[in-house]
């Protein structure tokens, strides 16, 4: 146990020195570790006075003495001759022996004596004391204070002269009749003074006028034959896409086995909206040619401002109609009976209603916090039809876990809470006994075509409501329908019981809204973002997914894979986000996270309709789409009624 050794490694480092030091770095707008510390420990600091000989100040001091020794010659010869004996003194060393120094000292006296002999004495001069290097002297001096003066003068009082009248009610009114009488004479004055100045004016502005007046016609003139001659440029620059629009019919279609294809047209992309995503879609339901792109952002870190641009297909190189906003924008939508009035929710919550007919870029109609709006961001907002005193009406859903009714009254947006998303068997014990509800978070919803109080909400939970304009308490039925946000839900514009959803957990189903379970199940293998119903048939749908694929369905020609899976968008980073289908044309239109919109034809496979027999006509209408999904649904229900 002796001979065991215990080495202590002795370090520079300071163990008292702290180790993690943060600092806030102002260039990177972060709290960051600082990586140098400091080790030095000071055990004992003394300042002198001492000088090096080398420095600038002992050089100094040298030269001022070497100065001083000059201007007294006696006393600096008695101080060298000190020195020397001095000097000889420290040279003599201690070997020497003692008769040595007397016989040096013998000598010396002698010599000493034969020169006091020679040389008269000579007058001792006294000695020079060193000046302090460091003396100072303070000094101070007092001002005098000014002596206090006062001023004061006294004012004479006014004159007061006492007044007393008796009135009665007669001269108090002949009194107001005068004083009026007055106030009219004047007015007539002004009146005719104004008059006759007006008419000068007149006669001086009226040519300038007429001028101004033709120079606006004439701008409005050439802006309506500019946006012709623009259409008809852009038409000759893109007449190849043009032409495939209108005549082009894949005719390889016939050899493919039921499959189709989609053929990319016009490409709309516009400067300002590069780092903004599409966050939505709608086609005007007036002008087939006319669509409005929302752009925003889904990712909530990176928020900004929106834009909200109207394009044509006649000019895709430019939008029609450019609006921007403070918040992104998350939602629109177009009214059914007026086409130029548009429904817009943003991500701050607020909802607002666009005027595309007035040039302003600001939207006509908004709620704000004091009268009343969403705490969580917009994410879908529906047009209704006016109410009892013919007022707009529209509804929208937010994250906040409420639908919301905005009526437009008086020019302005009041609100109503229609329902609250409360989710069942989360009731909290809050503080003092209270019970707190949990809010479900509304993702998507839509109305029935046909029955007007019914409509469906999705949330982020998975879960679909079937709710009603008239039971604000609770729903009429519920989902269990995905397993993580519903992003898209939407009622089949034929059969009055089906309806569509998508979700971010890979699946689309199709429901029939009495029955719990879904009629079909498709998995995508990647998150969907979006899925339409085509405006042409009860049965064709298509999905799009978040690794840049377009997937068309026709139930009616294979019920359990897409007729089409085309990939629309190329670079890896980039995500589509919204699909529509044109409501007169085969054509689709797709919004990704660049903000670009890409437009493309289906094939003849993907809109194929029943074929005509000999001698029998062809039976078109809703009767018609409605049976052919009916047909459909009843093979799927056929094993549950046999059981």
């Amino acid at each position: 146990e002796l001979k065991e050794e215990f080495t202590r490694i002795l370090t520079a480092n300071n163990p008292h020195a702290p180790q993690n030091i943060v600092r806030y770095s102002f260039k990177e707008r972060a709290y960051k570790p600082i990586s140098y510390v400091d080790q030095m420990a000071v055990h004992f600091s003394l300042n002198g006075n001492m000088i090096l000989k080398d420095s600038d100040e002992g050089r100094r001091q040298s030269i001022r003495l070497s100065t001083a020794a000059e201007k007294a010659p006696v006393e600096t010869s008695a101080v060298t001759s000190e020195d020397t004996e001095i000097k000889n003194e420290e040279s003599t060393g201690d070997t020497q022996a003692a008769g040595d120094e007397e016989a040096e000292g013998s000598g010396t006296a002698e010599v000493a004596e034969a020169a006091e002999a020679e040389e008269p004495p000579r007058p001792r001069v006294k000695e020079q004391k060193l000046a302090n290097q460091f003396n100072f002297i303070e000094r101070a001096s007092r001002t005098l204070n000014n002596p206090m003066r006062e001023r004061a003068c006294q004012s004479e009082p006014t004159p007061c002269k006492n007044f007393s009248a008796t009135a009665n009610q007669w001269e108090i009114y002949d009194a107001y009749v005068e004083e009026l009488q007055k106030i009219e004479r004047s007015k007539e004055k002004e009146k005719t003074k104004v008059q006759i100045a007006k008419r000068e004016e007149e006669k001086k502005k009226g040519r300038n006028l007429t001028s101004l007046e033709s120079q606006s016609d004439d701008i409005t003139k050439i802006s309506k034959a500019a946006k012709i001659m623009e259409r008809m440029v852009n038409q000759n620059t893109f007449d190849d896409i043009a032409q495939d629009f209108k005549y082009f019919e894949d005719a390889s279609d016939e050899y493919r086995d039921q499959q189709g294809t989609l053929l990319p047209l016009w490409k709309f992309q516009y400067d300002k909206t590069k780092r903004l995503a599409v966050t939505a879609i709608s086609w005007n339901p007036k002008y087939k040619d006319l669509f409005a792109v929302g752009y925003g952002s889904y990712d909530f870190m990176k928020q900004g401002q929106g834009m909200l641009l109207l394009y044509t297909m006649k000019n895709p190189s430019f939008p029609e109609y450019v609006f921007s906003s403070e918040s992104g924008i998350m939602c629109l939508d177009f009214h059914n009976d007026h086409p130029y009035l548009m429904a817009v929710g943003f991500y701050d919550g607020n909802v607002a209603i666009y005027n595309v007919k007035k040039a302003t870029s600001q939207p006509s109609y908004r709620s704000n916090a004091k009268s009343g709006k969403h705490t969580e961001p917009v994410w879908q907002v529906k047009w209704q039809k006016d109410d009892m005193d013919n007022n707009l009406n529209f509804f929208s859903v937010s994250s906040d876990g409420r639908i919301v009714s905005w009526t437009l009254v008086k020019n302005e947006l009041v609100h109503t809470d229609v329902i609250k998303l409360s989710v069942e068997g989360t009731t909290m014990q809050g503080p003092e006994g209270l019970q707190l509800q949990t809010l479900g978070c509304g993702t998507s919803f839509d109305f029935h075509k046909k029955i007007d109080y019914l409509f469906l909400v999705g949330t982020e939970e998975g879960k679909i409501y079937k709710c009603s304009k008239y039971y604000s308490s609770q729903f009429l039925d519920v989902f269990e329908a995905h397993h993580m946000a519903v992003d898209s839900v939407s009622w089949n514009p034929y059969h009055s019981k089906v309806f569509i959803s998508c979700s971010s957990d890979w699946t689309v189903k199709i429901w029939d809204h009495t029955i719990k379970t879904p009629m079909f199940i498709y998995d995508l293998n990647s998150a969907v973002g979006d899925v339409a119903w085509s405006p042409y048939s009860s049965t064709v749908f298509a999905a799009v997914t978040t690794d840049g694929k377009a997937h068309v369905f026709d139930l009616n020609i294979n019920k359990y894979e897409a007729l089409c899976t085309q990939l629309v968008v190329a670079k890896k980073k980039n995500k589509i986000t919204h699909i529509q289908f044109n409501p007169v044309y085969p054509v689709v239109i797709i919004g990704d996270e660049q903000g670009h919109v890409t437009s493309l034809k289906l094939s003849p496979n993907l809109r194929r309709m029943p074929k005509e027999k000999k001698g029998q006509e062809v039976k078109k209408g809703p009767e018609v789409e409605i049976a052919k999904l009916d047909k459909l649904l009843n093979l799927v229900r056929e094993p549950e009624s046999k059981a």
